[in-house]
């Protein structure tokens, strides 16, 4: 059965698996994947021609939810996405990183913060991946040009060593190739980490903004962001940190505030509260002792009970 047009289809459906959308951030425009194949290149993969069809499908569902996505169709382009996921073979990592931070620029557009951040995610995780996996590859390569430039100078003549310092190699195409391959990924690798970044930070809640605060830490240490971008990532290093703080003192006294309702219900059949523990700290040492003080039948007398 053919897939169901999202264009039509209204809102999707909520549980159906969250997907991605890289674009440019703030941003409406969508990424791209980096380096192509040549067609002899394609070639040489020797995919099956069945695989060959699904990814050409897959870019087609692509490039209408890209139209999709300019128009502000943002459901139907989701759905769009997610059919081009599921055409895509899963060792493409870098096709697929691209379709997820596409997908997540979709949720940030209908402020849906928790997709975005689950899509975000799954694109950064597909590039960490893809990275190692490449930089293994290209050190094997290497590893063997050197060997065979070494079995080259063991033939060269002494009439040719006499004639002087051989000429400087120029740079290898796996070193061009895996220059380009990085610039890629990492112009991908900070789309999904602004859009993260955005979306936990609207989310709120302490665990999303230290999370916030740690992807905009590593956005500032990047050197291919825009000009826009980098004073996005400026402005939320100012204001985060503090909201962050905030969130944590506010969940640590709502914690406490659970954890004392629950010790005050244990504590009641025997005439006792949590008020009748007392947490004092030793200001020489750090350390905690735990007093008791009062209850029925105590004399209202306190009683250190425990040092921590």
């Amino acid at each position: 059965m053919a897939p169901k047009d999202a264009s039509s289809s209204g809102r999707r459906s909520p549980d159906r698996n969250p997907v991605h959308v890289d674009q440019d951030h703030g941003d409406d425009a969508l990424d791209q994947p980096g380096t192509k194949l040549s067609p002899e290149e394609e070639a040489a993969t020797n995919r099956p021609a069945r695989i060959q069809a699904a990814i050409a499908e897959s870019n087609t569902h692509k490039a209408e939810a890209n139209s999709l996505f300019t128009s502000g169709k943002y459901d139907a382009a989701i759905n769009k996405y997610d059919e081009a996921l599921a055409l895509c073979p899963s060792y493409l990592d870098y096709e697929l990183a691209v379709l997820r931070s596409n997908i997540a620029a979709c949720h940030l557009k209908l402020a849906e913060w928790k997709e975005a951040i689950n899509n975000a995610t799954s694109a950064l995780d597909g590039l960490d991946r893809l990275e190692r996996e490449e930089e293994e590859e290209v050190k094997a390569k290497k590893a063997q040009e050197e060997e065979d430039d070494v079995a080259e100078i063991e033939i060269i003549s002494p009439g040719a060593k006499a004639a002087g310092p051989p000429i400087p190699k120029p740079e290898s195409q796996i070193d061009v190739a895996w220059r380009k391959r990085q610039d890629d990924i990492a112009r991908i690798r900070a789309k999904a980490l602004m859009r993260r970044g955005r979306a936990r930070s609207e989310l709120g809640g302490w665990s999303n903004l230290e999370g916030a605060v740690g992807d905009y830490k590593k956005l500032s240490t990047m050197t291919n962001l825009s000009p826009a971008d980098v004073k996005i990532v400026q402005a939320q290093l100012k204001v985060l940190p503090g909201r962050a703080k905030t969130a944590q003192e506010t969940e640590t006294a709502e914690m406490w505030g659970k954890l004392k309702e629950l010790g005050n219900g244990i504590l009641k059949p025997f005439g006792l509260s949590t008020e009748n523990f007392k947490m004092q700290k030793d200001e020489k040492t750090g350390g905690y002792s735990m007093g008791f003080e009062g209850g029925r039948g105590s004399g209202g007398d306190a009683k250190q009970v425990g040092h921590y």
